[in-house]
């Protein structure tokens, strides 16, 4: 049984129990590389991986189906991205993995015919791998997207791009990238921020150097970008000149929730795990899952898994509706990427020293999911908006005073 195992529409029932049987047998054995190895995915296990998918017909999941995707709703996804993200490499296995999952969402909503047919088709086909590049070093753009200090200005034939990125996921390797850059008024465009797509052999764009970090996850790592002199043509612009932090927006709403959903998947299986091993292992005279004090860690995580789920599940209805799910996606956000933490922990503890051990992924699960509680949005970050919007919402109730 899975977090998101209700009363499902049977095509998606059995589109779940697809995605689950090819986790267990194509993703998670391949987890024992990184186990081993330390090291984050390569490109030959994605390429592997993928064409694993593929030939089972569960490549790109949240992608359009015009685009090669099987198009699901964001209820959807919730069921299937959860069974993926049961396993670290399940979403990198059916193509549904930040940054590539986001920036497929971006694409659709905002790229014209061209763009999509250049960037978004070799993408969901599993083809390419692309990021996003809009976190820079202090002084610039992080958990405050306002201070990005990027910028480009047009020179008569084109936008030349300057500025340094930092903390760019999957950028070694990446066939493009979505940079984000401030732009002065351009033709009727108000400045602000623009969004460009720069081709990974632009002799403009270069990476520094790469990051080590705590969670290593990701094919092509995270990496400090410079753009020097980054010239790029007119339809390189995703979008409208100036409307950068919308179209951030347009990508950044869904993509939280994805992230809940792929990590929540992976709090399932470490629940899994401890409720395996405390029905076997026996300390004081009794089984480990009769003992109080266990049974409390148990009971927490399942505490922990409903209320993720429920949270998911409320946003994601809100997002299929067309509505923005800006304070749920939040809230939701928040609590799942702490929950998440929590629950693998606590099945860390269960294991005792087999938990810490690379005898078992869990020591990799808890390294990985820290960092979620950072990514998309820091949790002060999101509680600072939560409590704005709380005020907001309660003073418009109570009206003039």
């Amino acid at each position: 049984m899975t977090v998101f195992d209700t009363v499902l529409d049977p095509r998606l029932a059995e589109l779940r129990d697809r995605v689950r049987d090819f986790v267990r047998d194509e993703a998670i054995p391949a987890e024992r590389e990184l186990v081993d190895s330390g090291a984050e995915p390569t490109e030959e296990l994605r390429r592997r991986l993928q064409a694993a998918a593929a030939s089972a017909g569960l490549l790109s999941p949240t992608a359009p189906r015009r685009w090669g995707g099987l198009g699901l709703s964001m209820s959807e996804q919730a069921v299937v991205l959860t069974e993926a993200g049961y396993s670290l490499l399940g979403p990198l296995a059916l193509n549904c993995a930040a940054p590539d999952e986001g920036n497929m969402h971006l694409l659709h909503r905002v790229a014209t015919p061209e763009q999509q047919e250049k960037y978004l088709a070799p993408l969901a086909g599993g083809a390419v791998r692309s990021c996003f590049a809009m976190t820079e070093p202090s002084p610039g753009a992080g958990s405050d997207p306002s201070m990005l200090r990027t910028s480009a200005h047009w020179d008569g034939g084109a936008w030349v791009v300057n500025g340094r990125k930092w903390y760019i996921t999957g950028v070694d390797g990446a066939a493009w990238t979505i940079c984000m850059a401030r732009t002065p008024e351009h033709a009727g465009s108000p400045a602000g921020a623009t969004m460009f797509l720069v081709d990974a052999d632009n002799p403009g764009m270069r990476i520094v150097r790469h990051i080590d970090s705590l969670d290593r996850g990701f094919v092509g790592g995270h990496c400090e970008v410079l753009f020097t002199d980054c010239r790029v043509p007119p339809e390189a612009v995703l979008g409208e000149v100036g409307r950068g932090f919308a179209y951030a927006q347009v990508r950044l709403a869904p993509a939280r929730l994805t992230h809940c959903m792929r990590w929540l998947g992976l709090a399932q299986r470490a629940q899994d795990m401890a409720l395996d091993h405390v029905a076997e292992r026996e300390a004081f005279g009794s089984r480990l899952a009769d003992l109080g004090m266990a049974q409390q860690m148990l009971a927490d995580n399942e505490i922990d898994l409903a209320a993720s789920r429920a949270l998911i599940a409320h946003a994601a209805w809100l997002m299929d509706r067309g509505e923005r799910a800006s304070a749920e996606s939040s809230i939701a956000k928040t609590f799942v990427a702490e929950a998440v933490g929590r629950i693998v922990d606590r099945a860390v503890q269960l294991h005792g020293a087999l938990g810490v051990s690379h005898d078992l992924p869990l020591a990799l699960f808890l390294r990985e999911v820290r960092p979620f509680r950072i990514y998309d949005g820091a949790s002060e970050v999101h509680r600072m908006s939560i409590a704005k919007r709380a005020v907001r919402r309660r003073t418009a109730a109570r009206g003039p005073q």
